[in-house]
């Protein structure tokens, strides 16, 4: 059975989908064209000298004051930032994105691989979120309402990949420690010899032990809900897992899980993808992968033999040496 089942004899699936949304109704709500650059910083130049307007016209004693803005004063007492904009893309198979899980729960690009469909679009930008993709067939549009889900989706999409983002300008919620150097540029910074950096590293090791524990029970859950047979429900909670920056063991055992999911929904070359996953992230049990009879639909497969072979060196090995004995006869009896 998949490595999963080391812990608990069951596993993963994926979130029951969201309500599908047609496409049509998501595409009435779509953003009004973004705007340049130039423009931006325009309107936010303008914004700007109206604020410091009304500032000083509040703290003046002088008689002359300037009309105040209800709004604009209210929203500088209150400090809000303008609502990110949205922006929306298609695209094919290979995208080049790598995504992980914020704290919130959404699902954001960590990394772009220059120069393939998501790079080439110009749009993408690490830190964006995703709002809503393709539903796995067909033309509806599923909002990103939860990690997994989302990840189940981009996975298996058939045919190109509508996504409607989110541009958050590298400010994203994720879940990345501050590193050493950040946090001593922070405390140099601030100008003020104090406790803030056993105070952030506290803080980074409280939010690890956090993802720790909720990886754990995602993990745990999975494997119950594979167990039961509920596989795409499994899948949820083990890409959950993947995207929360996992140790590299569990890794391993996620992405084990995940291509047996796969593998029972019949989804071949996200399971071989999975799959491959697990050995790059260090899964050596290659008797149980040729065995499970969880992984019997990949197994069918050309692309198994080879994948296979590429990683599981005794095999090789073992074959090289049978293919000596042959050749000098030591094999004839």
């Amino acid at each position: 059975m998949a490595l999963a089942h080391q812990l608990v004899a069951n596993r993963p699936l994926l979130p029951t989908p969201a309500p599908r949304v047609p496409r049509a109704s998501i595409s009435n709500a779509r953003p009004q064209p973004l705007l340049g650059r130039d423009c931006r910083l325009t309107l936010l130049r303008a914004e700007r000298r109206t604020l410091a307007v009304a500032r000083a016209s509040s703290s003046s004693s002088s008689s002359q004051t300037e009309p105040k803005s209800e709004g604009g004063e209210a929203a500088a007492a209150e400090g809000e930032e303008q609502p990110y904009e949205e922006y929306e893309v298609e695209i094919l198979k290979p995208y080049g994105l790598k995504f992980a899980k914020g704290r919130d729960g959404g699902t954001y690009i960590e990394a772009i691989l220059p120069g393939a469909a998501a790079d080439q679009t110009g749009k993408f930008e690490v830190g964006d979120k995703v709002l809503a993709t393709s539903a796995v067939f067909g033309e509806e549009i599923w909002p990103a309402a939860g990690y997994g889900q989302t990840m189940y989706c981009i996975r298996q999409r058939v045919g190109p990949l509508y996504m409607k983002m989110e541009k958050r300008f590298g400010k994203w919620d994720g879940a990345a420690e501050l590193s050493e150097k950040e946090i001593i540029r922070a405390e140099r910074n601030s100008g003020v010899i104090s406790n803030r950096v056993r105070e952030i590293q506290l803080q980074n090791y409280q939010r690890k032990m956090e993802q720790k524990m909720q990886r754990e029970e995602d993990l745990r859950m999975g494997l119950r809900l594979y167990k039961d047979g509920k596989y795409e429900e499994a899948l949820e909670k083990f890409e959950s897992v993947l995207g929360s920056k996992p140790e590299i063991n569990e890794s391993s055992i996620a992405s084990y899980n995940v291509a047996c999911c796969y593998s029972k929904l019949d989804r071949i070359q996200a399971g071989i993808s999975a799959l491959e996953d697990a050995l790059k992230a260090g899964y050596e049990d290659f008797k149980r992968i040729r065995t499970d009879p969880d992984l019997e639909n990949l197994r069918k497969t050309e692309e198994f033999n080879v994948l296979l072979n590429k990683y599981d060196e005794s095999f090789i090995n073992e074959n090289a040496i049978n293919a000596i004995k042959s050749l000098f006869g030591f094999n004839k009896k």
